[in-house]
């Protein structure tokens, strides 16, 4: 029994790879085009692109490896029926149950992976991109060009001289107008800080008037460090729990919860549908298995995402149950009955 088993899974693990490979690249090339319409909002070199990259391939996986499992599983099963190698299992005594009970350990660890994929590690890496693309549009609001008016910081006028290859900026003056004074400060020398998405800008070596209708002041200065408004949006992050009971995008929180829920659970529950659609008897019986496939797929999804506003998070064990019973009842009238 246990060859068998290593036999069954060995077909399936061949096809798993040669399914999933092309799934995977075609699901990166869309997050891709996906990141690289941020750049339209903000400048990222190529390790920052890398660096989302990392922080949303999670999300590809948790998508493109239960899929992968449906197909590869249900068309292992169907390349061994057309080679009559499940027919002659069958003559040997061996019960359907014992395929289903071959792929529900991979399915069982795949699910657990999925679930700890989107209910540990997601909200993680989701945090991090949020934060990361805020920080990187708080930067982008603070675009200086040198020799031209009306840049701006925060609530400061900015004109600047000369722009040095270092970063830093030389001739730097700054005014800002308020209700009953006026204040002015110039500089030789100036540079940006981005501290955690807040930023900065260093003067060094400058004078600064302050003058109203009562009084007029001079100081001299060698650092100053004048703070931008603009600030990045960035959010905290301490454990799974906290983020997924926080009220913060509470609507998006649960309609994930419930999706992803019902598509850790894809690989156990649709076993019976896989021997279903998998096993036949290729004299008696036209296939149709890609098709199945399809319809499957598609089926699932749109019960996933049609039920959730009527059922809210009874989505879940609704579909779940309801998915279960009937792939069960299918497997038994079309597998049971006849082998």
């Amino acid at each position: 029994m246990q060859r068998l088993q290593k036999y069954l899974l060995s077909n399936f693990s061949a096809l798993f790879m040669s399914i999933f490979l092309p799934l995977f690249v075609i699901a990166s090339v869309i997050f891709l085009i996906k990141l690289s319409t941020y750049t339209a909002v903000i400048q990222l070199t190529v390790w920052e692109m890398g660096k989302l990259y990392l922080f949303i391939l999670p999300e590809i996986l948790f998508y493109t490896l239960p899929i992968t499992f449906f197909i590869a599983a249900t068309l292992s099963l169907f390349k061994l029926s057309n080679d009559n190698e499940i027919i002659v299992i069958f003559a040997l005594g061996i019960k359907p149950g014992f395929i289903i009970r071959t792929f529900f350990k991979p399915a069982f660890i795949l699910s657990l992976l999925l679930a700890f994929d989107f209910l540990v590690v997601s909200p993680h890496t989701t945090t991090l991109s949020k934060n990361f693309l805020s920080y990187k549009k708080s930067e982008a609001k603070f675009n200086l060009a040198a020799s031209e008016f009306g840049n701006s910081f925060g609530d400061w006028l900015l004109y600047i001289g000369a722009k040095n290859k270092d970063g830093t900026f030389s001739k730097v003056f700054l005014f800002n107008k308020k209700q009953k004074e006026e204040i002015l400060i110039a500089a030789k020398k100036a540079k940006v800080i981005n501290d955690s998405g807040i930023l900065r800008l260093k003067l060094m070596d400058g004078e600064g008037y302050s003058y109203s209708k009562e009084k007029f002041s001079q100081i001299n200065f060698k650092t100053m460090l004048i703070n931008d408004t603009l600030k990045a949006n960035l959010t905290n992050y301490k454990q799974p729990l906290q983020y997924w009971l926080s009220k913060e995008n509470a609507g998006r929180k649960k309609h994930v919860f419930i999706k992803d829920t019902l598509l850790s659970l894809f690989p156990i529950i649709t076993l019976f549908l896989i021997a279903s659609i998998g096993i036949v008897q290729v004299r008696h019986q036209k296939s149709k298995v890609y098709l199945y496939l399809f319809l499957t797929i598609v089926l699932y999804y749109g019960l996933t995402i049609g039920l959730e506003k009527m059922f809210q998070y009874y989505t879940i064990p609704v579909v779940a149950l309801t998915w279960l019973v009937t792939t069960y009842a299918l497997y038994r009238k079309t597998i049971v009955n006849k082998f």
